[in-house]
């Protein structure tokens, strides 16, 4: 099974890569963890790429995950898709998108890590807390455009691990209908509304869509 993590900067997408290759490995099962382009070629470079050079990272990830040796799961710590996405914010290029979303369909499952982590400086790769934001919006807007059903991952620590496994889960679990969890999957583990992870509820909730005043949280 295909796992790709996408994210702003400073959402915990390698963290996420590894604890999660690190349960299935503690379970005897096989990962391969395909690691980012990007942050490989920017400590090579001692730069940021230029905006002709974006396209050649986007195809390098993808052929990252087509290169990779089979294993029972694969996790990709980020795909084309977000170097799409600083292309069109930075270079407002917005050319890479079609190449991106192609390819995001070969992965099985799409988790999308939330803003809930603090921000924190790594070097060339990071801008500051103030476009996770955008870049958050921007990937939403992509998948959707590509008819791409994903997950968002909330939680501090192990939470957003077990948030993280609980998605996959429910989605290998649901078999041709990967995000439409059974009600029973839903109702079988305690679940706070901000760790759900469903986007359309995750809209709701941030966005204060409900049929009446009354209906808050507790009400989840």
């Amino acid at each position: 099974m295909k796992i790709a993590l996408l994210g702003a900067e400073s959402t915990g997408k390698t963290q996420l890569a590894q604890a999660l290759a690190q349960h299935w490995q503690q379970k005897g099962q096989s990962v391969t963890v395909v690691s980012e382009t990007l942050r490989e070629w920017c400590d090579q470079h001692g730069r940021t790429p230029r905006a002709s050079e974006q396209l050649g990272i986007a195809h390098q990830q993808a052929q990252r995950v087509l290169d990779a040796p089979s294993a029972q799961w694969l996790v990709a710590d980020t795909t084309p898709l977000m170097v799409a996405v600083y292309s069109d914010m930075l270079f407002d290029d917005p050319s890479l998108y079609d190449f991106a979303l192609e390819h995001q369909r070969h992965y099985d499952i799409t988790l999308l890590t939330g803003l809930d982590l603090p921000w924190v400086a790594d070097g060339l790769q990071r801008d500051g807390p103030h476009v996770r934001e955008p870049v958050d919006a921007r990937v939403r807007a992509a998948l959707a455009r590509g008819g791409i059903a994903h997950k968002v991952i909330y939680g501090q620590g192990e939470a957003r691990l077990a948030n993280a496994l609980f998605a996959i889960e429910s989605a290998a679990a649901s078999g041709n209908s990967p995000w439409a969890n059974s009600r029973k999957d839903a109702q079988s583990r305690p679940w706070t509304c901000r760790d759900c992870s469903d986007p359309a509820c995750e809209h709701r909730l941030f966005t204060g869509l409900w049929a009446s005043p009354e209906a808050g949280l507790a009400d989840r």
